[in-house]
């Protein structure tokens, strides 16, 4: 197994505020700034999983920097940043503006298509996709390498054996503060998911929440699926009265980020093939935390 990502160790970066190119002369102390400043301008940095090339960006004591291999990001565009691969599986963050799958309108921009294109590069097979996040939501996405690595996968999240936490910026604040939506999920002729009575085609969906922050006109919760189904977080948002912010087509009427307020954290599961506990995590945007300062 290998890790494409270099990280490192928490306890190397100092509390107070630095900028870029301070926090890399921390990681890197044998490296001139020169080299720092080329480094940067390459593309292969990446502050909370997005890339950065400004050297006098303020870097918070909670944000994550990390500088990827000159193969990998030579391969994949600046919308993709490889969290982990071995011989089964693959695990990126996927930035939001970009397709997970093909459509009938797009086939080349997707993640699927930039995946199968870095596995050629390398002689290898394609990319099985085992699930989704829409467009316009930022996060963690977990491929297979093969059909049966994929099945395997797929059974672990029909089976609701896989932990997913999701961070939601909306409108307003949620009474209570924290709580479980629980419903059944149909797809209307218009393509929005609607919570309906008894029906054959609507799936139970149970979505668990807590806000970590309010301020002014807006809240951040943190979101657990105990279920996955299309749209399923912004649906019962929009349900409850607080739409996520950016979401017109599930009546969100604001749109502070420039985006949608949703992004996948955290993907949690058991590897198909070792049976190993594995966790990777995407740290929240800094446009959804400057919301709240």
């Amino acid at each position: 197994m290998r890790d494409e990502l270099l990280h490192h160790p928490s306890d190397l970066i100092p509390e107070s505020m630095q900028t870029l190119l301070e926090r890399l002369k921390v990681l890197y102390p044998d490296s001139s700034n020169t080299t720092l400043r080329k480094i940067l301008q390459s593309g292969r940095v990446r502050v909370n999983g997005e890339v950065e090339k400004e050297a006098k960006r303020i870097i918070d004591a909670d944000e994550t920097v990390d500088v990827a291999q000159k193969s990998v990001q030579q391969a994949l565009p600046p919308e993709i940043a490889l969290l982990y691969e071995d011989d089964a599986i693959l695990v990126v963050l996927k930035s939001h503006g970009l397709l997970t799958v093909a459509t009938e309108r797009e086939r080349e921009h997707t993640v699927q298509a930039y995946l199968n294109d870095f596995l050629k590069q390398k002689g290898e097979g394609r990319v099985h996709v085992v699930h989704r996040l829409d467009r316009d939501t930022s996060g963690v996405l977990l491929f297979a390498k093969d059909f049966e690595t994929r099945e395997a996968l797929k059974q672990r999240f029909a089976a609701h054996d896989i932990d997913r936490v999701y961070v939601a910026i909306i409108e307003g604040r949620m009474e209570p503060a924290a709580g479980t939506i629980r419903s059944h999920l149909r797809e209307r002729r218009d393509l929005r998911m609607q919570s309906v009575g008894v029906h054959p085609d609507a799936k139970l969906a149970v979505t668990h929440y807590r806000t970590i922050a309010s301020a002014g006109r807006y809240s951040m919760l943190e979101v657990t699926l105990e279920t996955g189904r299309k749209n399923q977080i912004r649906a019962h948002l929009s349900e409850a009265g607080h739409p996520i912010v950016g979401d017109q087509l599930y009546g969100s009427t604001s749109n502070p980020l420039g985006r949608l307020g949703l992004h996948a954290k955290l993907l949690g599961f058991d590897h198909p093939h070792s049976g190993k506990r594995m966790s990777f995590t995407a740290p929240v945007p800094k446009v959804f935390r400057e919301l709240f300062r």
